[in-house]
């Protein structure tokens, strides 16, 4: 079974709306997903009902998560994506959810604001790795791309020069994603990648 965690500091960076589409990026390699909202707002759980998704998803917004996990998920799942709220207003229970990845996922779009926010999300993510008997596979997912821009590779080298991975996958700023919201997921546009190359993450740790 696979951890994953999505995760930033503040909120609008795309985590539900990146949980709920590689969600679906792994159900469609034919693998048994369950999502965990452990965001007090709900907002994960509210699409999954508003959406109709085949794919269960339960409201689990509690610092214990990591002591829970196991005695909630059944033996047979895949992929557990947990989705989580912004670290900077509860702190204790993205402090747990970074506990139970063995992936975290770091969603962010190329810009200052963002990239400003993330030494925050690495002292966390240290925090956390003290805490544990193993080192979780940690990355990047930039989003709300626009193609050809400068801001892409130039927050990528800005990253990766600090020690960091950045996913070669990127996700385009498109209507149809940032509307997919309370819908069902039908177009995984880049998502397909981005969960193939998460996968490859384990493979090379």
């Amino acid at each position: 079974m696979k951890v994953i965690t999505l995760a930033n500091l503040k909120g609008g960076s795309a985590k539900t709306t990146s949980t709920a589409h590689l969600a679906h990026a792994y159900a469609a390699q034919g693998k048994s997903v369950l999502v965990i909202d452990a965001d007090p707002q709900g907002s994960s759980l509210r699409w999954s009902e508003q959406g109709e998704w085949d794919i269960p998803t339960i409201a689990l917004p509690v610092k214990n998560l990591h002591t829970r996990l196991a005695g909630i998920v059944s033996p047979t799942t895949d992929v557990v994506l947990i989705d989580t709220p912004p670290l900077d207003e509860h702190a204790g229970i993205v402090y747990s959810a970074l506990r139970a990845a063995d992936t975290i996922i770091i969603t962010m779009a190329p810009t200052m604001l963002e990239f400003e926010r993330l030494p925050d999300v690495w002292a966390a993510i240290d925090e956390v790795e003290s805490l544990r008997d193993d080192l979780p596979n940690v990355a990047v997912l930039l989003n709300r791309t626009i193609t050809n821009a400068n801001s892409t590779p130039m927050f990528r080298d800005l990253i990766t020069d600090s020690g960091h991975i950045v996913l070669a996958t990127t996700i385009p700023r498109r209507e149809s994603i940032a509307q997919a919201f309370a819908a069902p997921v039908t177009d995984l546009g880049k998502y397909a990648d981005a969960a193939r190359e998460i996968d490859m993450l384990e493979k090379i740790k």
